[in-house]
């Protein structure tokens, strides 16, 4: 029965949130081999996700989140200061795993955005952002910015925002081996947007000069590798990928 479900619900819909099946899923997976770090669940095995193809055994059925999410929560968790110290923060396009965790943080004052989603505090265009210069401590905005055909201004308006000394996290689909990024507008067919950009509305592939576009706009730019400093046994425990690269922004003083 449970794999009928699965098989059946749509993946978008379970991550938008169905508050009875989630809980089942999590029942069903239940187990000791694999866990999720941002609410502790341990599971036998996690679910299947992917837009063009499938990546088996990344979606975890309590919080949905995927690779990326987990990696970052253990980053914050473990090598900052973010779950501790009294911070403004500017969450732009909020993932359902953290949002609840976050609001419910005493030291986070939280705001959310986005263009369209309905839950957010403040809808708003990331190439416009209606805050006043210098009013975030940290700004996470993370698999936003492959989506924006001038990604320089969205960039440029995360600078502005960011407090001198100020932090963001800025996570996107990024191919390590690649130099230089690619992009080709001239490309209209979605099924070959899909092959080559990962998905139809996606407009380029980053590559590791991505680091380059966020020091043009003035931040210092890293990509941390923070799955290098984790065992083996971790990163298949809490199904990270391994080499996949934290790009950390700061804002000079």
């Amino acid at each position: 029965m449970f794999q009928w479900l699965l098989n059946t619900v749509p993946r978008p819909w379970l991550i938008r949130g169905s508050y009875l099946i989630r809980p089942l899923i999590s029942w069903y997976y239940k187990g000791n081999r694999y866990q999720d770090p941002i609410d502790g669940s341990n599971f036998r095995k996690m679910l299947p996700y992917g837009y063009a193809v499938k990546r088996e055994n990344v979606l975890s059925p309590s919080t949905l989140s995927l690779e990326r999410h987990r990696l970052l929560w253990l980053y914050l968790q473990r090598e900052t200061d973010f779950f501790e110290k009294r911070y403004d923060v500017l969450h732009v396009a909020p993932e359902q795993c953290f949002l609840s965790r976050f609001r419910e943080s005493d030291n986070l004052k939280l705001t959310t955005t986005d263009l369209e989603s309905p839950i957010v505090d403040i809808k708003a265009d990331i190439t416009n952002l209606p805050f006043p210069d210098s009013s975030y401590d940290v700004v996470l905005c993370n698999h936003v910015l492959e989506h924006i055909p001038d990604d320089r201004a969205a960039m440029s308006e995360i600078f502005r925002v960011l407090r001198p000394g100020g932090w963001a996290i800025l996570q996107v689909p990024m191919e390590n081996e690649r130099a230089v990024t690619y992009e080709d507008d001239t490309i209209t067919d979605r099924e070959e947007r899909t092959r080559i950009f990962g998905q139809y509305d996606h407009v380029r592939v980053y590559g590791q000069d991505y680091f380059d576009r966020l020091r043009s706009v003035g931040f210092d730019a890293q990509g941390v590798d923070y799955t290098s400093t984790l065992t083996t046994d971790e990163v298949g425990r809490y199904r990270l990928a391994a080499g996949e690269l934290i790009p950390l922004a700061q804002k000079p003083v």
